[in-house]
């Protein structure tokens, strides 16, 4: 609702936007490389990206073969999330089932219909009215023993399974770049539309846990969890897990290893310089 207020309350002072699904479809910008006008920013994700989460809740739950995915099917983000979900299905050898998520009662009759026929699991999709259901789509995912992946870590934090999603942190950093810009005489106009370029893993440990056989250790599946470890925190979610045990000291820095996670949820800040697979890790602490 404040981006419509912006536009129309001026045309002329630069608005830099943020997590913006689909600003072209909703009218904000010409297009994604040349916004033109008074606007540009950042989007929350590319859709392409959607179907990464049916590709990731396989390989960690490999015995599933039908999805439920929650979705709101009145955006233009909703349809394109399942669209590429939906491309990734037949390689995947899985079956896609859309919800919708603007009512809660719809969601909760849902759901429990989906769950009565074995092997499935859930995908949460990018919405609005995802946050506003979160504890309810998180209770039915534990109530009818669902593997679910979100698509951020906030939900993973309040005891979800896993998720995959942008850095947020460095979306609001690279916007403070774009204002800095502006402010230096760059035109919104000129500066293109950009996607994430970091994204995250999350995987709740003690949710796995809870879920096996379902759950299978992922065996090179990369997790960080650093900005979900200060949500959890926020949360006042459970016991420290130390992680020092699971590799010698000596390696702790050299691999960027936290000092613990919350709630059985573990941080490695640094992945992508890793020497090891973080499977190993996480088939440790699920065996």
């Amino acid at each position: 609702a404040t981006m419509p207020a912006l536009t129309e309350a001026s045309r002329d002072i630069p608005i830099v936007f943020l997590l913006m699904p689909d600003p072209v479809g909703s009218g904000f910008v010409e297009s994604l490389a040349r916004p033109g006008g008074n606007v540009t920013g950042f989007t929350t994700f590319e859709f392409g990206m959607s179907g990464k989460w049916l590709e990731l809740l396989k390989e960690i739950a490999p015995g599933m073969t039908r999805v439920g995915v929650l979705r709101d099917p009145f955006t233009t983000a909703g349809p394109a999330q399942f669209g590429a979900i939906q491309t990734a299905a037949p390689t995947l050898r899985v079956e896609i089932h859309p919800i919708d998520v603007r009512d809660a009662a719809e969601i909760e009759r849902a759901i429990a219909a989906f769950a009565k026929t074995p092997n499935g699991g859930l995908i949460v999709t990018a919405s609005g009215w995802a946050p506003r259901h979160r504890d309810l789509i998180l209770a039915l995912a534990t109530q009818h023993k669902l593997p679910a992946i979100y698509y951020e870590h906030l939900f993973v934090a309040a005891g979800g399974l896993m998720s995959y999603g942008p850095d947020f942190t460095d979306q609001f950093r690279r916007a403070a770049q774009y204002v800095d810009r502006i402010l230096k005489g760059e035109k919104p106009a000129d500066l293109p539309v950009q996607a994430p370029t970091k994204y995250e893993t999350v995987l709740n440990l003690k949710t796995a846990k809870a879920l096996r056989p379902l759950v299978a250790a992922p065996g090179g599946l990369l997790i960080d969890v650093t900005p979900a470890l200060a949500a959890a925190r926020d949360l006042g979610l459970g016991s420290v897990l130390e992680l020092h045990e699971i590799l010698p000291a000596s390696q702790h820095t050299r691999h960027g290893l936290s000092r613990g996670g919350v709630n059985e949820i573990f941080t490695i800040r640094n992945p992508m310089g890793l020497e090891f697979m973080l499977g190993v890790v996480a088939e440790a602490l699920l065996s």
